[in-house]
């Protein structure tokens, strides 16, 4: 569990991941030396994996999102899985409970894009079945932890 001068810094950092050490250290009345310290020991940890920027995908010409389930038959799950989501198009690849086995989230170029990918997700081997569903609106799509 992280100390409490950890997730005020993470918060800060969920806010705006581009803040100078020194504004986090304002912001969080935190020395610049403990931000940088902080933040490198949750870097090595693995707490925090990178700093990317968060994409409009219509801008980059992706109009559509899919959210795809799979059911996989035999095994080989994980395998699978991870060979799914090797794919540039895929922005998350989830084991799940319940009727399917994973829910894999996309975004595509356009309705061939996507017939495309679904074509080469069902040649998998250990592939039985999926079912599209077309995101028509996205709510809210937010990677941060709620810090």
């Amino acid at each position: 569990m992280p100390a409490e001068t950890e997730r005020k810094i993470v918060a800060c950092l969920n806010r705006n991941a581009r803040k100078s050490y020194r504004e986090i250290a304002r912001a969080t009345g935190v020395s610049v030396p403990a931000v940088i310290q902080a933040i490198r020991k949750l870097e090595e940890a693995g707490a925090i994996k990178g700093y990317i920027p968060v994409l409009n995908p219509e801008y980059f010409g992706f109009s559509l999102m899919a959210v795809i389930l799979v059911r996989f038959t035999q095994g080989k799950l994980l395998e699978t899985q991870k060979k799914i989501a090797e794919d540039h198009r895929v922005m998350a690849v989830f084991d799940v409970t319940g009727d399917w086995d994973s829910v894999v989230i996309g975004c595509f170029l356009d309705c061939q894009d996507l017939n495309q990918f679904i074509k080469k997700v069902l040649s998998i081997r250990y592939i039985d079945r999926t079912v599209t569903q077309l995101v028509l609106n996205v709510v809210k799509n937010d990677p941060r932890l709620p810090l």
